[in-house]
């Protein structure tokens, strides 16, 4: 059985947020939007004096006292809707939940999703209530429910996601919440205890213990939800189960050092392993999304062998490329397309990707962890070996679209372009509709695509009603980039349209 066919995601640990007071200065990076305020003690850290002294025993006590009261239960609700056969896509992350997607016939009509409930961990890093999850958790909700330890809950709402990295961002109303500290996630160490804190099987706040087993671990799984995955994760023996999603994997210094995402499991329950998200790609990413409201992910340029290849795929790359494919020393560069940043700054087929800013990195996963943290526009430093030899150089990393500008975020309805407007409700009556969507003007975004013209009553997408702006905006969200098909009326004339609208993708 492939590797890959074993993997379950589930959720996992809540947070941990415990430093000493000495060490707490050196986890403040004031270039993150973390509104982790300098100098400032979350009120959970008080009394936390330390731990792990040379020649004691360890004990998890403080550091789980003082984790826990950040941890908090995400509950979520997805409402009951149709959907067409098209939409029908299992959802990798769903096992956990309540089995299949969705039910209907068995004869090519529209098929009824019924409401879904489902529940993860977050992890509070702000004391004004930004929380840190897994995107797979709140990821088409329509309402997210988050419970503190104390029992208090509120009503969240998504600031914003990267399905790539598997993380979201959400905010509950209220000040003077307790929060994790951010620790470094690179000084772990294999071999070093680490604690796992969530909420799993509907149970209440739980922790557990186990060690590093390994890092930089890509288990292919962030695919299924993103054309351009990004894995380097810390992989621990920490007992996670469905329910624990998002949740903190801390160090015994209460250090928040990963967000637990995923588990290799033949079941779907702990067999052993689980995997959390760095916190130095998750600081990034959490700033990016506060800031900017998407993510500002640098691209070096080039495209690499992967780990594990077969002889045949090492003998396919050595016809192409001309040259003997070593494994071992670094990253082995496969391509170098024109207009990149590594163009520009000389690398080549078959170079051989060494240290980024001084660091060691030997396989795919570790170079994407690197330069994760950089975005558009940053100077990096690169070293590379050539037929033996060593070089550096710097180069400027580049967003996708070959620039360095800011990346703007733009709604689905800015994507779609033209003037809509909720239809009159004398429209409405007269036409005997309940609702819809009039496209007084198509514009110059995605609707001129189409065939459509200006009047066009959008009254369905996908076969599930709309009945004005907020209704369309939600159902074009869920679709997830894909195709999708807008149908309605045009007044006084017979029978119903339908458009087919291609949505872009992130």
């Amino acid at each position: 059985m492939k590797f890959k066919n074993i993997l379950a995601i589930i959720a996992i640990s809540a947070t941990t947020a415990v430093a000493s007071v000495w060490g707490y200065g050196k986890f403040i990076e004031r270039q993150y939007v973390g509104i982790q305020e300098a100098g400032k003690l979350p009120v959970n850290y008080v009394g936390f004096s330390g731990n792990n002294a040379p020649g004691t025993p360890v004990d998890f006590t403080p550091a789980a006292t003082s984790a826990t009261p950040a941890v908090v239960h995400i509950k979520t609700r997805t409402k009951s809707k149709q959907v067409s056969n098209n939409q029908r896509q299992r959802n990798p992350f769903s096992d956990f939940f309540g089995g299949d997607d969705a039910f209907g016939d068995f004869f090519g009509g529209p098929r009824v999703m019924p409401e879904q409930r489902a529940s993860g961990s977050g992890v509070l890093i702000t004391e004004d209530g930004y929380i840190v999850t897994n995107n797979h958790v709140v990821d088409g909700a329509d309402e997210i429910n988050v419970t503190l330890p104390n029992k208090k809950s509120y009503k969240a709402t998504v600031i914003g996601a990267d399905p790539s990295s598997d993380i979201a961002v959400i905010k509950i109303e209220g000040k003077g919440f307790p929060y994790l500290v951010y620790g470094n996630s690179d000084d772990v160490k294999l071999g070093q205890w680490v604690l796992a804190i969530g909420y799993p099987l509907s149970l209440d706040v739980t922790v557990t213990a186990g060690i590093v087993s390994a890092k930089s671990r890509s288990i292919n799984i962030n695919k299924q939800q993103s054309a351009s995955p990004v894995e380097s994760f810390i992989q621990t023996d920490a007992a996670v189960n469905p329910g624990n999603s998002g949740g903190a994997l801390i160090n015994t210094n209460g250090e928040l050092i990963g967000i637990n995402s995923a588990i290799a499991s033949p079941t779907g329950s702990y067999a052993g392993y689980s995997y959390a998200i760095p916190v130095n790609i998750t600081k990034k990413i959490v700033t990016d999304i506060v800031k900017f409201g998407t993510v500002q992910r640098g691209y070096i340029g080039v495209s690499f062998a992967n780990d594990n290849l077969t002889e045949e795929d090492i003998k396919s790359i050595e016809k192409e490329l001309g040259i003997p494919y070593k494994e071992g020393e670094g990253v082995f560069v496969t391509g170098v397309p024109v207009g990149g940043a590594a163009n520009a700054a000389g690398l080549k087929k078959g170079d051989i990707i060494t240290k980024i800013n001084g660091t060691a990195v030997t396989n795919g996963p570790e170079l994407q962890e690197q330069i994760t943290r950089f975005k558009p526009g940053d100077i990096i430093s690169l070293t590379y070996k050539r037929a033996g030899n060593e070089n550096t150089v710097n180069l400027k990393l580049k967003n996708k679209a070959g620039n360095t500008d800011i990346v703007k975020v733009s709604s689905i309805m800015d994507q779609l372009g033209g003037v809509l407007e909720n239809v009159d409700k004398k429209v409405a009556a007269a036409n005997e509709l309940s609702g819809g969507i009039v496209v007084k003007k198509i514009g110059s975004g995605l609707l001129k695509n189409t065939k459509m013209q200006d009047g066009f009553i959008i009254t369905s997408v996908n076969g599930q009603e709309v009945k004005n702006i907020d209704e369309l905006k939600s159902v074009l969200m869920a679709s997830k980039g894909g195709t999708v098909r807008l149908e309605g009326i045009y007044p006084g004339y017979e029978g119903p349209y339908a458009y087919p609208l291609n949505l872009k993708e992130e």
